[in-house]
């Protein structure tokens, strides 16, 4: 049972990584890309270095009981912190990584960042809940992993953009590396937290995430397919 309580957690985010991974033209050593699945998981505990004085301070609380309080769990607690430690880490692993040498090697390495934060966080959401591990899995599967992977998906263009265009990118376009997926990963995160703050209000806000998810899902699959095309030229 404990080997199928871990499969559960951890499949999802292996397959989007292999989704993104088939459609490089040139790909990547695993080794790396399994380097870079490693530093995502390890930005789960630089992400709560942050996040954890907020909740014991008391500026933000894990039960928000006001959609202002969903906001500053959303953005403090989680889309800021885990952010800024895949992007942290995502420069680690490629500030000297000659193997990066191609636009669409920034989705990979930055999906496989995000990933392994996704699978990491998956593993700890998916055991801590018991014998309701089944319906976590598969609600985190169809929502928070693919979510993880899109927020990655926008890091890593701007951060390839920024890299390989540094010259000719305006600073706005290099704060979008973080910007764009912390915004991303806050709305997300403000929805699915606001759907338990009462009956109308989490109808709203479920129709609201499944339309917001499907859009960026979407977005997410056609930068991929448009990235990897480009390459190929």
């Amino acid at each position: 049972m404990t080997w199928l309580i871990l499969a559960a957690a951890v499949v999802p985010a292996l397959l989007l990584l292999w989704f993104v991974y088939s459609k490089d033209f040139n790909p990547e050593p695993k080794n790396l890309v399994f380097k870079g699945f490693f530093f995502g998981a390890l930005s789960v505990f630089a992400s709560l270095m942050f996040s954890t004085p907020m909740v014991v301070s008391g500026i933000i609380t894990h039960n928000p009981a006001s959609f202002t309080d969903a906001v500053l769990l959303s953005f403090l607690g989680a889309a800021i912190p885990e952010e800024s430690a895949k992007l942290l880490m995502l420069w680690l692993l490629l500030r000297r990584c000659k193997e990066f040498d191609e636009r669409y090697d920034g989705l990979v390495y930055a999906a496989a960042v995000g990933l392994g934060f996704a699978c990491l966080e998956n593993i700890m959401y998916v055991v801590e809940a018991g014998n309701g591990w089944l319906e976590t899995s598969v609600v985190r599967a169809l929502f928070a992993v693919p979510g993880h992977f899109s927020f990655a998906i926008v890091m890593g263009y701007y951060y390839s953009k920024s890299h390989f265009e540094w010259n000719k990118t305006p600073v706005s376009d290099k704060v979008k590396m973080w910007a764009y997926p912390v915004l991303l990963h806050g709305a997300y995160d403000t929805m699915a937290l606001s759907a338990g703050l009462g009956y109308l209000w989490s109808g709203l806000m479920s129709v609201a995430l499944l339309v917001f998810c499907f859009f960026l899902f979407r977005h997410t699959r056609r930068r991929i397919l448009t990235e990897a095309q480009n390459n190929r030229q």
